[in-house]
């Protein structure tokens, strides 16, 4: 309909990347023994990948009891350990090509089905393994109560320092970022946290994120502060919110940054797209009359366009794009034949 023409359309010119809230999870694949469907989960991904935007995949496997369809509860010993290592690796390679990340085992914190199940406390790190051999997308830890709430910032750190001291091919700690109704963020908590955190050494991804507040410019406050801390730290190197429109959020309208048919922004929502697309974007112009000019920008760190003009026209020819990473510097040299 149209209003899902226009959720799909702001999705496309306002983000970079986008993760799935259901269609990838095994209970969305394969309710049933046997009985599987990936055409929507290919579906969503071709579509958003067309338009240039990157995927993280959730999830592989959830562990927490409540999120684990009944016939695999009836499962057991190298049965399960089958049909287990079955999804994941044609999984993997169904979505191969499309995924930049996936999240393995997600939730392992406060849940551990399978561990349990098998009577193999470090099953766990074989999911990591059988994930590492299935594909080339990178593999992630996701968990809550890190960094909105501290009561398991420690126990993930000592979760992600075994997983990387286990070599089984982690690539990322993905920070949930669930703040609770009405709760102010605190930059300063979140730093300590996500410092905490990044001993593990690895890339953090902030991959659910949403605060909550029945006013929308507390809300826009609220959704700045946490932006700006995340976005602020050296180890977070992604931020995604889960959800972002009133009528397809988990949370509803207390935690929206458009709402209604037309997707009207709130007073969120313009907060946001203000940090996104103007305080935090570099746009710069300058002019070169010179041969052997040079000059130098310093940039946020993104995806970047170069256009030339010359006598009032773009010379498209000479249009590039280019990224700039943590850590590096770019060069960009430019012949400009008139």
């Amino acid at each position: 309909n149209a209003a899902n023409g226009k959720y799909r359309d702001f999705t496309h010119k306002h983000f970079n990347w986008a993760v799935p809230e259901n269609s990838l999870k095994w209970p969305s694949i394969e309710p049933n023994r046997g009985q599987k469907n990936y055409q929507r989960g290919l579906d969503m991904l071709h579509g958003l990948t067309s338009h240039g935007i990157k995927m993280r995949c959730h999830n592989l496997v959830w562990s927490v009891d409540q999120f684990v369809q009944g016939w695999i509860k009836q499962l057991h010993g190298q049965e399960l350990r089958n049909v287990v290592k079955q999804h994941i690796t044609e999984t993997m390679t169904t979505y191969q090509g499309l995924c930049e990340h996936w999240d393995v085992n997600n939730e392992n914190l406060h849940g551990q089905f399978f561990q349990t199940q098998l009577h193999d406390q470090s099953y766990n790190l074989e999911l990591f393994r059988e994930a590492n051999a299935a594909g080339s997308a990178k593999l992630f830890l996701n968990d809550y109560n890190v960094v909105a709430s501290g009561a398991s910032t420690s126990d993930y750190l000592a979760q992600g320092q075994q997983f990387k001291a286990a070599n089984v091919g982690l690539d990322g700690m993905g920070v949930q970022c669930h703040f609770g109704s009405e709760q102010r963020p605190d930059p300063n908590t979140i730093k300590r946290r996500l410092d905490q955190l990044a001993q593990c050494g690895v890339p953090i991804w902030a991959t659910e994120l949403d605060v909550m507040s029945s006013n929308e410019n507390t809300r826009a406050d609220f959704y700045e502060a946490a932006l700006t801390a995340l976005y602020s730290h050296p180890a977070v190197e992604g931020i995604l919110f889960w959800g972002f429109w009133d009528q397809a959020h988990w949370r509803g309208d207390k935690a929206a940054l458009v709402k209604g048919d037309n997707l009207q922004l709130t007073a969120a929502g313009q907060r946001v797209l203000d940090l996104f697309e103007n305080r935090w974007m570099t746009d710069e112009s300058h002019v070169l009359s010179q041969a052997g000019n040079q000059l130098t920008v310093r940039g946020f760190h993104g995806d970047y366009q170069l256009h030339v003009m010359y006598q009032g026209r773009e010379l498209s020819n000479l249009k590039q794009t280019f990224t700039l990473v943590k850590g590096s510097t770019k060069t960009v040299n430019l012949n400009v034949h008139t």
